[in-house]
């Protein structure tokens, strides 16, 4: 069963979710917990523990200079503008390369190869019985957090429970991160802005065909329109989680509020069957 956690824009309790199910559910069965917000990750500040961190590469372009002729074929193909050619020498922008590896393919002089940049980090570690913990990194300046996360969600193979805890938004990283799961958990707020990237959000996961609940988080009793938005959608809204002054000084101390209050946990629980239930998994 793989499970990702995503939410419309920042700040919705995203992490706080998927931190309190991965625990939860790692009292009675394995369960890989991967942080791909891979621009600042932060599930190991609930999960601290020794890790492994290795590091994350893409093959790049490197020309070789004695053997390129300067006739532009590479930057022709390169649709990335990631190649320059001058008539004394041919400039690379690394943070444009997509590593197709089209530029070696078309060289009529065999005057490209290809060399390993680093572009991040995967650290893994095992924070509790039944829990491992895979946090994505991305080096800082590197627009190429979607490698770190395919590596991530390789990593974590197809034994266990995978919960996903993606970035915010709905750009390219969420995409790849939600791509291929069973199902998918929107975290929103009573907030009109909420509310507003809650749609968004809902749009692309209905678009990649994954089906979709909702839990409405810091809810101030007012979710009328959330409400609404899920009834016509045909969004479960599998957990409210009230504005609490408790809930946030648990959160600010980077304790979890199923660590804290134990009672919570069924909750946490019935967010999972839900989910299955949406999969279309028996309990």
């Amino acid at each position: 069963m793989k499970l990702a956690v995503a939410s419309g824009k920042g700040g919705t309790g995203k992490s706080m979710v998927a931190a309190n199910l991965a625990f939860t559910l790692a009292w009675t069965g394995e369960v890989t917990l991967i942080d791909c917000d891979v621009e600042e990750p932060n599930l190991h500040l609930f999960f601290p523990a020794p890790a492994t961190t290795r590091d994350i590469t893409i093959p790049v372009p490197s020309i070789v200079e004695f053997a390129c002729k300067h006739c532009g074929k590479c930057a022709e193909f390169c649709q990335y503008g990631a190649l320059t050619v001058l008539p004394d020498r041919v400039l690379f922008f690394p943070e444009l390369c997509h590593s197709c590896g089209g530029c070696m393919l078309v060289c009529p002089k065999n005057a490209i190869t290809e060399v390993s940049r680093r572009i991040g980090t995967l650290s893994t570690s095992v924070p509790m019985k039944g829990l491992q913990l895979i946090t994505g990194t991305l080096d800082t300046g590197s627009p190429h957090a979607v490698p770190v996360i395919r590596e991530a969600k390789t990593m974590a193979g197809h034994n266990t429970t995978v919960i996903i805890d993606t970035a915010p938004g709905t750009s390219c990283p969420v995409v790849e991160a939600v791509d291929g799961c069973d199902a998918c958990i929107l975290v929103t707020e009573s907030t009109p802005f909420g509310l507003h990237d809650l749609q968004l959000a809902a749009d692309v996961v209905s678009r990649l065909g994954i089906p979709a609940g909702v839990v409405i988080n810091r809810s101030d009793g007012k979710d009328d329109q959330t409400i609404q938005f899920c009834t016509d959608h045909d969004l479960d809204i599998m957990m409210t989680i009230p504005f609490s002054r408790e809930i946030a000084a648990i959160q600010n101390r980077g304790d979890l509020l199923t660590r804290a209050r134990p009672e919570w946990q069924k909750d946490f629980c019935s967010i999972f069957f839900k989910c299955k239930a949406l999969a279309g998994r028996e309990r």
